[in-house]
């Protein structure tokens, strides 16, 4: 298997970025708590900027790769998929 893809920045940005979203949650978390706010605040905008702005890398690096090393760039995007799902169902769980 051709490890290759992983040290590109379209694989591991995504991924970082969902890491960055799940930190936002916590520190809301912390903050805040999960009491009800009467307006979104920056937290869940930061949330969704970066939530959102995954989907324009991940198909740039499925463009790129699925034809280059198949195998590689599949387990790469179930990683970047499971990761997106990941800081979403924490907003799930907490009701934020």
């Amino acid at each position: 298997m051709n490890y290759g893809a992983f040290r590109h920045p379209s694989a591991w940005l995504p991924m970082a970025m969902s890491l960055a979203a799940l930190c936002i949650v916590a520190g809301h978390l912390i903050f805040v708590g999960t009491a009800r706010e009467a307006d979104e605040g920056a937290a869940a905008h930061l949330f969704q900027l970066l939530m959102a702005g995954q989907v324009p890398i991940i198909l740039f690096f499925a463009v790129k790769w699925l034809k280059r090393a198949t195998a590689t760039a599949l387990s790469v995007i179930l990683v970047q998929v499971m990761a997106g799902a990941i800081a979403c169902a924490s907003v799930w769980y907490f009701g934020l």
